[in-house]
């Protein structure tokens, strides 16, 4: 059985101007003009196909192998990039020669098994619909993977990882990183869990038995530093004195005065103020409960607004960045970082709930005034929101703070 090496417009004489007789990572990466890129020096046949959607402009990539096989030219897939990187798909072309020189006829597709990467985008895919809109779930879960597991696992078929190999991701960081350990145990448990369900196994090798094997690790809980309240005015004052960015000095005192989430504050749009009746309503797709929570404003934090009205840039935003676009988390915690000020945006939310509860609020006020929902027997026949009471109280806390 002979290979056909390359496509047609790779033959001598006829390869185009301006691409490589072999492609690099670096071409794959960048590449965008929509073409077929032969690996012309691998000479296995293999080629990067490069499409462009006419009405999104959205670039997409994936790899194939022209063999021939009984006389018959052959062109099967080899996967997407960056699912499949320029080094496994040599290795998959590779892999099929071998397989024809054995005299296996690939047109004969076993069941698809997909690898540990190709499992992941597919568990990614399907939770998207319910993971919160706006939030960060896919960015963090191929972060984590790609640090920690895709080094060894990436190309893996998904049926031939057992527990030792999940044990031999954990261990380098379960003492020293053992949240961000426990986090991505559990991802591995849920892309398993759904391979069960599709029919690529039978068992989660992130079960009982890794968590038996992996050493008990006795670690007292951190919290995130917060600023005390009897500091804040100092706090709020040392923020108004520096060279700050105006928009994110507002940003941190608005934050300070209404006790939420950073990246509610941070994301915070005009259309959800109504200065008039004194209100912010953060909408479910942005909050944690994944519930409206409507903010009672104290007029000082209606000041913040009219000054960050003053500075709006027309993107909708009311803290947008330098460049006119959503904040980033680390913004805050840089410039309190920079200005040696011991605590963190979220601890913020700690030093208003223990203000909250030296100075005779109610604790169902206070959890209310932090979003946080009741469980339990009480959560179920407690409705209210207690705006008017948490109105009083954010009026009777920014007067604490400014005066």
């Amino acid at each position: 059985m002979k290979v056909i090496m390359t496509a047609n417009e790779w033959k001598s004489g006829q390869r185009k101007p301006g691409r490589p007789n072999e492609l690099t990572a670096v071409f794959v990466k960048t590449i965008k003009e929509p073409g077929r890129y032969a690996d012309r020096a691998s000479r296995l046949g293999l080629s990067l196909l490069v499409a462009v959607n006419p009405k999104t402009g959205v670039v997409s990539k994936s790899w194939s192998q022209l063999m021939r096989i009984e006389g018959k030219q052959y062109r099967r897939g080899l996967g997407r990039y960056p699912i499949t990187t320029l080094a496994s798909a040599r290795r998959k072309a590779l892999g099929n020669l071998r397989q024809i020189d054995e005299g296996v006829d690939l047109r004969v597709k076993p069941t698809a098994i997909p690898t540990f990467a190709e499992a992941v985008e597919i568990v990614i895919a399907e939770h998207k619909g319910i993971w919160r809109e706006g939030g960060r779930h896919t960015e963090i879960w191929r972060k984590s993977l790609e640090q920690y597991a895709y080094p060894t696992l990436r190309d893996t078929p998904i049926d031939k990882i057992n527990t030792a190999d999940l044990r031999n991701v954990l261990i380098p960081i379960w003492a020293t990183k053992n949240e961000t350990a426990r986090r991505l145990k559990r991802r591995f448990s849920t892309i398993f869990k759904w391979a069960i369900g599709a029919e690529h196994r039978t068992d989660d090798p992130a079960g009982v038995a890794l968590e038996a094997s992996l050493p008990r690790v006795n670690k007292a809980s951190e919290h995130q530093r917060a600023i005390h309240h009897s500091d804040m005015a100092d706090t709020l004052a040392k923020i108004e004195d520096s060279a700050a960015w105006p928009t994110t000095k507002l940003a941190f005192r608005f934050l300070a005065l209404t006790g939420c989430r950073s990246g509610e504050v941070r994301l915070a749009q005009w259309d959800e103020v109504d200065l008039d009746d004194k209100t912010w309503r953060i909408p479910g797709e942005r909050t944690k409960t994944g519930r409206p929570h409507d903010v009672p404003l104290s007029n000082q934090a209606v000041e913040v607004l009219n000054a960050a009205r003053e500075l709006s840039d027309g993107s909708g935003l009311v803290f947008p960045s330098q460049r006119g676009k959503p904040m980033s988390d680390n913004t805050l915690s840089k410039m309190l970082r920079d200005l040696d000020i011991p605590g963190t945006p979220h601890g913020c939310r700690s030093t208003l709930r223990d203000w909250c509860a030296e100075n005779g609020v109610s604790r169902e006020v206070a959890e209310a005034i932090l979003a946080h929902v009741v469980k339990g027997v009480e959560g179920a026949y407690f409705r209210s929101d207690l705006y008017q009471q948490r109105a009083r109280v954010m009026q009777q806390w920014a007067e604490y703070v400014l005066g």
